[in-house]
């Protein structure tokens, strides 16, 4: 009774107003990553629902299974291709378009910043099905606009040198709009002043961009970059709209084969293991930090 009163008394009224969302964040975040953790640690699968039963401790065995399953790594090298391509591609369209918006006595601006945005707002899942259509190897537009110019149609979607891409180009097409906009506010806040005095100095475009916007942006470019990554490591909906993984799994990336692997499978304690691999990765990269502001200088 001692123990429960100094308790009471210890208690803050910030404790208070804190543990309502902490409640929330343990029952749905915290308890199924604790309890996905203990999965992976698992045998669990069709028969382990059936009857707990079935259910083993295996330890490492998930963990150790994976590193030796040829899909697995096909999956990590497509993912870090699309993340490595995809997410320099997407940073540097969206700082040139923050760039023009940015460019003085251009009219319209909250026209044309509304419209480069729409595509980020978009459903993912309809804007993939209307690219598949576009990107169709017989009916598509653009391979309608390539026989026009009198080039040979390709098919984006069924050629494993082209699925990539293609999948590529449309998540850099609708995300590129969310980090213009941080990108933007950045280069607002650089002062006119420093663009003054580098022309004095002489510089031309290409010095002024190098040696006073990218420092100017650099703490901001930064978090986009990492964000971007990070999210492009989690490609999942582009493939299972547009390639379902194919062709010859080209696509299949590391979210898609866990959820192969415990949905359609149904090893849920091998692909809680790849979901936790991932998050090491997630995890690892997040620790990344250049050494100081200078480094973009």
């Amino acid at each position: 009774m001692t123990t429960l009163r100094t308790f009471m008394r210890e208690i803050s009224p910030g404790h208070v107003f804190v543990a309502p969302a902490m409640i929330v964040l343990s029952v749905f975040f915290l308890m199924p990553v604790l309890g996905a953790l203990v999965m992976s640690f698992t045998d669990f699968d069709l028969y382990a629902l059936a009857d707990l039963k079935n259910l083993r401790f295996i330890w490492l065995g998930n963990y150790i299974n994976l590193m030796q399953t040829p899909l697995f790594w096909k999956a990590f090298g497509n993912t870090c291709y699309f993340a490595l391509v995809g997410a320099p591609l997407s940073i540097g369209v969206s700082l040139a378009m923050a760039m023009l918006l940015n460019v003085p006595g251009v009219g319209l601006k909250a026209l044309y910043r509304t419209a480069l945005f729409a595509p980020y707002v978009a459903t993912l899942a309809a804007a993939a099905v209307i690219w598949r259509y576009m990107l169709d190897a017989q009916y598509g537009w653009l391979n309608q606009f390539l026989i026009v110019l009198g080039l040979q149609p390709i098919d984006w979607l069924g050629n494993p040198h082209f699925s990539m891409p293609a999948i590529i180009l449309f998540s850099v097409w609708k995300n590129f709009g969310y980090n213009m906009l941080i990108l933007l506010a950045a280069l607002q806040r650089i002062p006119d002043d420093l663009y003054e005095a580098a022309r004095v100095d002489g510089a031309g475009p290409w010095e002024r961009f190098i040696h006073v916007t990218l420092p100017g942006v650099a703490p901001s470019l930064w978090m986009v970059a990492l964000l971007t990554v990070a999210g492009y490591f989690q490609l999942f909906a582009e493939p299972y709209v547009m390639t379902q993984g194919g062709p010859a799994q080209s696509t299949v990336s590391l979210l898609y084969f866990m959820y192969e692997d415990g949905f359609k499978w149904w090893n849920l304690g091998h692909a809680s293991a790849t979901a936790f691999i991932l998050f090491a990765v997630l995890m690892g990269l997040s620790f990344l930090r250049p050494k100081s502001e200078e480094v973009f200088a």
